[in-house]
């Protein structure tokens, strides 16, 4: 969750949950300079949320989504433990 809380790590994994996008599109799409999206991407790869599949002399990048699968599948866990934590009235009370 960590990787995703950074805004330009997020909208790079929006625009590649779309199609797969070489380093030259996500500088166009974001703004950003060419080694900070490509230190983003690396974060990304290292997390193990985007694949690479080389392309001449580009490198294009694709959102993994059973990655993200496993993500939205822990948020969950934590919406239905906070959910049952609200319906006990579950609080830790004071020293």
């Amino acid at each position: 969750m960590r990787v995703l809380a950074d805004p330009l790590r997020a909208r790079i994994v929006t625009l590649l949950a779309g199609e797969a996008l070489c380093t030259c599109h996500l500088v166009e799409e974001t703004g950003a300079k060419q080694t900070n999206v490509s230190n983003h991407l690396r974060v990304l790869r290292d997390a193990g949320l985007v694949d690479t599949e080389p392309c001449g002399r580009f490198t294009y990048y694709r959102l993994r989504p059973e990655a993200l699968d496993g993500l939205a599948a822990q948020l969950g866990d934590l919406a239905d433990a906070a959910r049952a934590a609200h319906a006990e009235g579950r609080k830790r009370p004071c020293p």
